[in-house]
């Protein structure tokens, strides 16, 4: 078995895990390789780390799965001839989208290489279906839901949870600014909150149109790539996950389901997979019109002017209910989520052996 990663920005390992940030995608990959023993390749790295691999033909592979990307299909597989071949997506293929008309373009190769899409999640394996099955027809795309896995040591620990602070562990393009113009209002009613900020490393605060990290925002603690063990520290002690993003769904969302492991709640939108992750109607706040209005208007200004225009979406009680709902959780009401089987090592990997045995759903 082979994982085939042609889209990473630097290679990684098993030891990725501990020792810097790391994206989603990646520290499942991690998980998933090591549960099931196999190789992993990655197309920038040069030397071997054990079953982390440099780009090299291989003769024993049966099953090769392919990262995100189909572009490189055709010739990834005709590497290794034989092999049963996988599209592993883990980004956003909205019909229409730049990774949707990609994913569309591909569609003859998929078919014709027999690929099954693994998805992550069911929201996600909705969007690729539109695409691929959108004539009505069954090719011989075959599609299917794996989710992502989370560390099957994580479980409540009894931490003392802070109840003024608030924490977003996510890339800064995920609402970061909206969840910015958010915090404002809340401190306005309570100024004793706290935000920390942390993120994968991958994007910057700048593209993602964050320009006052040096002041701008007060209570806001930017804590910038953390490893998975000072995040998750972080996670336990909050009184949430502060996550109002609509900007860009998750597919999967391993922030929630790691939050939901340690018994931590995610307070975001019901938009992506979040509703399927985290099962908890108390944890997702419907998306308003005024919101998506608000937000498309404010990426039409210098990012600098959002700290001066928030206080208009605040009269107009666009972050309301975020006020509401953290009120409660601070009177009593939070929520007491714990670890997830759909999540764990275990059953994911279990799951994968069964789609490569052949089994569908």
């Amino acid at each position: 078995m082979l994982f085939y990663d042609p889209a990473c920005q630097k290679p990684y390992g098993a030891r990725s895990l501990f020792e810097g940030a790391l994206g989603g995608t990646e520290a499942t990959v991690i998980r998933v390789a090591e549960a099931l023993e196999a190789r992993v390749m990655q197309h920038n790295r040069s030397d071997a780390d054990g079953r982390y691999l440099p780009p090299r033909p291989e003769r024993d592979i049966d099953h090769l799965i392919v990262l995100r990307d189909p572009r490189p299909l055709r010739a990834i597989c005709a590497r290794y001839p034989g092999a049963r071949v996988y599209l592993w997506l883990h980004d956003l293929v909205r019909p229409g989208s730049k990774r949707g008309r990609r994913l569309a373009r591909a569609k003859d190769a998929l078919a014709e290489l027999a690929v099954t899409i693994v998805c992550v999640s069911d929201f996600q394996r909705r969007q690729a279906e539109a695409i691929l099955l959108d004539d009505g027809s069954r090719s011989r795309i075959r599609l299917v839901t794996i989710y992502n896995a989370v560390d099957d040591a994580l479980a409540p620990d009894g931490s003392a949870v802070d109840m003024n602070r608030l924490v977003f562990f996510s890339s800064p393009n995920k609402g970061l600014a909206y969840t910015l113009d958010a915090f404002q209002a809340l401190r306005r009613h309570i100024p004793q909150l706290t935000l920390r900020v942390g993120s994968p490393g991958y994007k910057s605060l700048r593209r993602a149109g964050i320009e006052h990290v040096d002041g701008g925002v007060n209570g806001v603690e930017w804590l910038g790539p953390q490893p998975a063990e000072r995040i998750l520290k972080e996670v336990r002690s909050a009184l949430c996950v502060f996550y109002p993003n609509f900007v860009l769904p998750e597919t999967f969302g391993l922030v929630f389901a790691e939050a939901k492991a340690v018994g931590t709640p995610v307070l975001t939108h019901d938009c992506g997979a979040a509703s399927e992750v985290l099962a908890d109607p108390q944890q997702v706040l419907p998306v308003t019109r005024g919101q998506r209005i608000y937000e498309r208007a404010a990426r039409l200004v210098p990012s600098s002017w959002r700290p001066a225009i928030a206080p208009c979406a605040e009269r107009l009680g666009l972050f309301a209910p975020y006020l509401h709902r953290l009120c409660a959780w601070r009177d009593g009401a939070r929520p007491h989520p714990g670890p997830d089987a759909r999540f764990r090592i275990q059953a994911v990997a279990a799951r994968w052996r069964a789609v490569l045995a052949g089994e569908s759903g």
